[in-house]
This record gives structure tokens, sequence and C-alpha cells, in this order.
């Protein structure tokens, strides 16, 4: 996988395509997405990373990219990865600023609070470090005493950068090299390096359980293409590049999936194509019987791998769905009636299959499960269709795919289009409210009005205080929710964590069931109290619970939290955005006065508690912790 198959190759005025970006004045973030989209060579991707520089010194709206700063610290020459890194995060979603220390200067760049990193401002610092730097080279002696001194060493630059600087440490999970002084018997050894190094991982993902940070798995991406391969002693000798220079592009994608993670722009549904994709054959032609599908040949083992993996990430969150040109009561006959498929109608959240063209069905599957065509992956094994929709909506995802679908699990699943940071029971929650969502809507279809609907729904909306448990999850809605967000701020866990613990701010998460099911953590607010005023910091709700009555609920819990301590006067803001709009009103429709407006748009408001009538609503509010008292 160290030559990204899933993308195809860049063309050949890749370049001139660059430079045309600079003198355009459309929407440079769309443009400027495509062209992270290719295979990049070196070149290519240096082309890349000085055209980014350029419009980000600009000033240039690089929406719908999400801005981000990395510094990068390492015992390392990291020069190589970083050209291709700008390309690999905007691929995920990221327009990245990248702050490079010099070769070496771990520990001088941590201990240091004016240091060239903590003075940056940076988001994250990605301690590209490896066991040389640790440490751990020599055999010998208490490999749990030597291990942890190399912990100990590690984990002390990671505070150190979040303390001086305030930038999130993002922790390798260090490569084992494939070379052992005892063979198989090597893991057994007191003081073997792979011994060393498995305690070492290990106390790193103690620390980000327990402290926080994000973990970038090294190891992984050198198993996937052999330790062997991976460690070069001609590079590291030469240039101390940390490994061969032909994964250079790879690492750096996988570090911009993890990047787009931390974000909130992960892809969340992959549209499954079904001929030759989930079985081989044409169901409409070879009927139920003559797919190839299921144990006892090469093809129908295959494509049940697809199956499998499909269903692997719909347990782990991922929505699936179906897009296939085919009669649907014949399509959907293979679900019902084969015996040997894995996926079962009741795993797909939209099922499409039509006639129509697959662009204009992808429009129609993130419109039902109200999403952004940028939340979409299309599985498709035919060209010419993969080729159309990269051209109708170069949005969504579309995995360049190999001839034999043997190879298809492996090539979606390293394209890393579903990267996450956390994972927890709302993941998979949120996943199963969009099929949810159908139910929802026949009810709507049969019933009289809004407010009959509403009251069928049976809602219930608890609310209560930001908390350690769900933090991971509060923090990637803050940071994937671009429409309903009032001022669209991006915050780390470690912001979050800082929230929680100070008691000037009141924090409310939001959870919504219905009769239907729990549709899990939907909204996030945050407001600085001041005395007798308190300003709303953060505003961000889920679209899925739109035209609810939410937001009237919600700002009921807040109403009554503030009162209770104490607060008279309430000021919002309201800073748009290009994708906000949908919230321009926002305040007005609670009842806020406006009171100012500026040239940009930004509008300010304000409310006197004393003067909140509340509404009636068509839900029940639950406080899992009582937020009135909190500070």
């Amino acid at each position: 996988m160290q030559d990204l198959p899933w993308l195809l190759p860049a063309p050949q005025d890749y370049s001139a395509q660059c430079r045309a970006v600079l003198e355009s004045a459309g929407d440079i973030g769309q443009d400027l997405q495509r062209l992270a989209g290719f295979r990049l060579s070196s070149p290519q991707a240096l082309s890349y990373a000085r055209l980014l520089r350029k419009l980000t010194a600009g000033g240039r709206d690089l929406s719908p990219l999400a801005p981000l700063k990395l510094a990068i610290v390492s015992n390392a020459t990291m020069d190589f990865v970083a050209d291709h890194l700008p390309a690999a995060a905007a691929r995920h979603g990221v327009a990245l600023e990248i702050v490079q220390a010099e070769f070496g200067l771990v520990m001088q760049e941590a201990i240091d609070p004016a240091s060239r990193v903590n003075a940056s401002g940076a988001d994250a610092v990605l301690l590209a470090v490896d066991h040389r730097w640790l440490g751990l080279t020599d055999l010998g002696g208490d490999d749990a005493a030597q291990a942890g001194g190399a912990v100990a060493k590690l984990l002390e630059a990671a505070r150190l950068f979040r303390d001086h600087g305030g930038a999130v440490p993002i922790l390798p999970l260090l490569a084992t090299p494939a070379e052992s002084l005892f063979g198989s018997f090597d893991r057994r050894v007191a003081g073997s390096l792979a011994s060393k190094i498995s305690l070492v991982n290990q106390a790193i993902l103690d620390f980000a359980e327990g402290e926080g940070g994000y973990l970038f798995d090294v190891d992984a991406i050198a198993r996937s293409v052999g330790a062997a391969q991976w460690f070069d002693p001609v590079a590291w000798n030469g240039q101390k590049q940390p490994f061969h220079p032909a994964f250079n592009a790879l690492y750096a994608d996988r570090l911009g999936a993890l990047l787009g993670a931390v974000r909130g722009k992960a892809r969340k549904c992959l549209v499954l194509d079904l001929d030759n994709t989930l079985w081989g054959g044409a169901i409409g032609d070879d009927g139920l019987a003559g797919i190839v599908l299921g144990q006892g040949s090469a093809a129908g083992e295959s494509f049940l791998n697809v199956q499998l993996t499909a269903k692997a990430l719909k347990a782990r969150g991922v929505i699936l769905a179906v897009s296939s040109k085919n009669d649907d009561e014949v399509a959907r006959s293979a679900f019902r009636e084969h015996s040997e498929m894995i996926l079962k109608e009741s795993d797909i959240a939209v099922f499409q299959a039509n006639w129509i063209d697959k662009a204009s069905n992808l429009e129609g599957i993130a419109a039902a499960l109200s999403l952004g065509l940028d939340a979409l992956v299309l599985l498709d094994d035919n060209p010419a269709e993969r080729a159309h929709v990269r051209s109708a909506l170069p949005m969504v995802a579309v995995p360049e795919l190999p001839n034999d679908p043997a190879w298809f699990p492996q090539v979606l699943l390293a394209a890393g289009y579903f990267e996450t940071v956390s994972f927890g029971e709302d993941d998979v929650i949120r996943a199963a409210s969009y099929a949810e969502n159908a139910q929802r809507a026949e009810v709507l279809a049969k019933s009289r009005d809004l407010g009959d609907y509403l009251t069928a729904l049976e809602m219930t909306l608890s609310c209560g205080p930001f908390d350690a448990v769900n933090r991971a999850r509060v923090t990637q809605l803050i940071n994937k929710s671009n429409q309903f967000n009032l001022l669209t701020r991006k915050l780390t866990e470690a912001d979050v964590q800082g929230l929680e613990a100070d008691p000037a701010v009141v924090t409310l998460q939001a959870r919504l069931g219905d009769r239907y099911g729990d549709m899990g953590l939907i909204s996030v607010v945050t407001c600085r109290v001041d005395g007798r005023e308190a300003t709303v910091t953060d505003w961000l709700m889920s679209c899925r619970v739109l035209g609810r009555k939410v937001e009237e609920a919600i700002y009921d819990v807040l109403v009554s939290t503030l009162s209770g301590r104490g607060v008279e006067t309430l000021h919002a803001t309201y800073a748009p955005t290009k994708k906000n709009g949908m919230v321009a009103e926002h305040f007005d429709r609670l009842g806020l006065r406006r009171v100012a407006e500026t040239v940009g748009g930004v509008r300010r408001y304000e409310a006197s508690i004393a003067d909140y009538v509340p509404p009636e609503l068509p839900m029940k509010i639950e406080l899992f912790q009582d937020v009135r008292t909190r500070g």
C-alpha cells in the first residue's frame, strides 16, 4: 500500500493546475481538496505545499478545509515527510500549517517555554521519535527499568509541550525492527529491543487513556509494508531519515487521516454498489442462484470478506447505504433470501436500487441521512461509475479499486476514510439513529401537523455538564459541527477538560432519545459567567435533530442554570461562516435582543434572564447531574 493505490495518479499538468488556483476567484477550498486527491510525486506534493502556504499567507478562505497548526519535533530528518503533509491533510479535510523544530531538539524545545514550538500557538505537536532517541538499543539489564526510563523521557516532553505551549501531544506507537538477536525467542529475553518497545508502547497507550493526547500508530504503518522494508540503515546513516524514503507519502497520508479525525472530518457513511462489489455477477441477469458468493470459491470468499468488512465498519459506527443500478425488489432479494449474505436489509440505512444515475442517488442518500456529500465513501467496482461520481460529486470519496475483489477490503481500510480518535457507545448509537430517521419520517407523513408529529415522537432531552466519560465525544462534536455552530470554535480534548474544571464556565451536553431510539450526544453549549453577566462561548448542535424544538429546550435549561448562578444578563454572538448560515437567526428565534451588527455580519445579542418566559415543549427534560448548582 506504499503507493496509495486508492488514489488516481496526478495529471500531467498538475503543477499548472496548482498555479491556476492562485488566480481563481472561485471556491478555493474545494479546489484544494480536489488537487489533494491524487497520488502525488515528491515534486508535486511540494508544489501543493507551496500553493497552500501562499493562499494561507494571503488570507484566503479555505473552507470547507478546517485549519490546524501542527508542530513537529523529531530525532530524525522529517523534511521530506513535511513536503507531503499539506496535501495529505487536505485530502482528509484539513488546511495544515506546519511548524518544524530543528533536527534533534526534542527536549530543548519542550523545556523552553519560549521555544519555537511552544511559542507557535500550535494546536498539536507530533513527537516523531523512535527507539533510537529513547535509548532502547542496548541489550541487557532490566528491560522494565530501561523501558520505564524511556517512557519517562517521552512523556515528560509531551507534558511540557502541553503545559508550555498548549499543544495536544501526538504520540507514536513505536515500530519494532525486523531483525532480532534471538529469533523467535527474542520477545522472551529480558532486555531485548522487542520486549522494551512492547513495554513502551503499552505505557504510551496508558498515557493517552489517562492524560489525553492522540496516538499515531507508526508500528501499524511499518507492519503494513514490512518492518524489514520500513527500516533503512542507508537512509538513517546517510541522512538520518527515520524510514525508507519510499514511505514518505504513506506516512504523511496516515498522519493526515489522523489530523482529519482530530478536526471531525472523518467520513461517516459507506455507500455500497451491489453487482460485482458485494457479490459476483449481476443479480438481474444471473438470478439469485447465479451470483457468486460464499465458501468454496476464491471469488465467493472474496465477496464474503467485502461484506464482513462492511459489517465490521457498521459495528464501529459507520453508516451503510446501497446505491445500485438494479430493480429494487430483485436487489433486495439477495439480502432477504441468499443464505450466504452477511449483510442484511436491516444493516442498510438507505437502500437505493433503481435506474437513476449514481450521482443523483448519492445526493439522495446524503439528503435522507442529513449528511453532507463529504461524509460519503463510494465502494464501486465499475471504473466508469467511479469516474462519473468523481466528476459530478468531487466531495464524495471514491477509492480506486483493483480488478480482484480480494483486495477491496484492504484498499478501503488503508485509505483511512474512517479514522477515529475516540470510540464509544455514542458512535454506534449515532449511526443507528440515521436508519431510525426513516421510521420518524413515516410518523411525520401520517401526522396532521408538526406539533402532532413531535408529540408522537415521545422525546426525552437529557442535559448535564461536561464530564470525563463523554469528554472525547464532546470534543468530537465540537470539531465536526460546522452548520449548526454559532461561533465555530475548534477545541482540543485538553481545552474541553479545562472548561470542565473552570468554575466560571457553565457547560452543557445534551442527549436526545425518542420512541425509536437514542440519538446520543446531540448538542454542546458553553457559557462564561462574570458576576451578574454571562456570555455564550459555544453553541452547536447536530443537524439530525433540527425542527424538533431542541434549541428551545436547551435554552430553557441554560437560562435555568444561569438563573441559579445569579446571572441577570445573557450576552451572545453569531459569527457567520460559509457553512453556518442556517443559524443566522438562531438567537432572534429564541427571543434575544439584537444590539449590534458589524459590516462582516457578526451579530451581538442580549437577554434579561428575568424576562424569560418558558415555552411549551414537546419533550421531557431530565438533568443527569444538577447543573444548576455547579460552581
